[in-house]
């Protein structure tokens, strides 16, 4: 079987004065599809506003920085509107079917991506958004007719309602205009800013390690996702790893310059490349991956398909390598007691996160 697992860029799909909206497409990047994974990213200008939308898939927003902003959601079968404040560092799930409206309400710009998976999508891969306002909204989209009944409106009036927001996607509001207040109660039980978390694993020259599960951060249940955000240290080392559960991993380059190793089926090297900022890559379920930093250290944010997921690792002293015995290891290696002694000491003083000077 041949993966292509080349790390790609998002392409822009739309651009206005509000801000921009990026996609990674399954047609350019087939993988994505294959494995049922999408992601997306939306950047906002100040005043920027994203109109009211849902969408056909799960997924969780990462903001990776810039200003302030708010976002408002309407989750299913509930008719209230829940207001909460974004900040950097802040994870939000983003339920399949919840309709929500994104605002910049900071001096620069806000960036926050997107991953989730596809599995009930359109297009797998991908995500569709069908919005309920704009050039390309739902309102527009029924008759005059249609909407008089529906909202006791005469024609005018219904045509008014439909067609007088003109804008696509994202626009920019005027200074006079205002948006509802955060909800900090909120805020607080549907948002969890993993840069301020206590991370699981932190190793002196190797990094840190903060994972997201249902167990720490309840509201992830509802999208079905666990979440990881991995801060390598100059020139240290992820420890190869798989996931034990079929789930699929889906990573975004968030700092710094690296190389990551990805093997697959028949110990095939499916992918060695360097990455970089904005890179997204996929892990095929069972595939084994390691990561590298360069000499400016690197960030990575990522997804599992799976709301308990199970890891494997290769090279520390909780892998699957330390826990075989030595007679095995020695057969399985055709290697000699005392290099067999040798490779399990060394693993042995291995966490997952290896600095450079190990």
């Amino acid at each position: 079987m041949e993966f292509d697992l080349t790390p790609k860029i998002a392409q822009k799909v739309f651009e206005g004065e509000g801000g921009a909206y990026y996609s990674w497409s399954s047609s350019e990047f087939p993988i994505l599809g294959e494995d049922k994974v999408g992601a997306g990213k939306l950047v906002l200008q100040p005043r920027g506003f994203a109109l009211p939308h849902y969408a056909d898939s799960s997924k969780v927003g990462y903001v990776l920085g810039g200003g302030d902003g708010i976002v408002g959601m309407v989750f299913p079968k509930t008719s209230k509107e829940v207001i909460l404040k974004l900040k950097k560092g802040d994870v939000i799930p983003v339920v399949m079917g919840a309709v929500s409206w994104w605002f910049n309400d900071g001096d620069s710009e806000l960036v926050i991506v997107f991953l989730g998976e596809t599995s009930k999508s359109y297009i797998p891969g991908e995500f569709t958004y069908f919005f309920l306002s704009g050039a390309l909204g739902i309102m527009g989209g029924f008759s005059p007719e249609f909407l008089n009944r529906a909202y006791k409106m005469n024609k005018d009036e219904a045509n008014k309602l439909a067609k007088s927001q003109t804008g696509v996607l994202i626009i920019k509001l005027q200074g006079g205009k205002t948006m509802p207040k955060p909800n900090e109660n909120y805020t607080n039980k549907l948002l969890y800013n993993i840069e301020a978390a206590l991370p699981d694993i932190r190793v002196k020259n190797g990094g840190q390690v903060t994972t997201l599960t249902e167990a720490k951060f309840p509201f992830l249940d509802q999208v079905e996702l666990s979440t990881k955000l991995v801060r390598l240290d100059a020139n240290a080392m992820f420890s190869p790893t798989y996931t034990t559960d079929s789930s699929v991993q889906l990573i975004y380059v968030v700092k710094g310059i690296g190389q990551i190793q990805i093997v697959g089926i028949n110990g095939k090297q499916v992918l060695d490349t360097e990455v970089k900022p904005g890179h997204l890559l996929v892990v095929p379920r069972f595939f084994v991956v390691a990561k590298l930093a360069g000499g400016d250290g690197l960030e990575c944010f990522s997804i599992t398909t799976s709301k308990k997921p199970a890891f494997e690792n290769l090279a520390s002293k909780a892998s699957v390598w330390q826990a075989l015995s030595p007679m095995v290891i020695e057969a399985s290696l055709n290697v000699s007691t005392e290099l067999e002694e040798i490779f399990k000491s060394k693993i042995g003083k291995n966490t997952i996160l290896i600095p450079f000077n190990n």
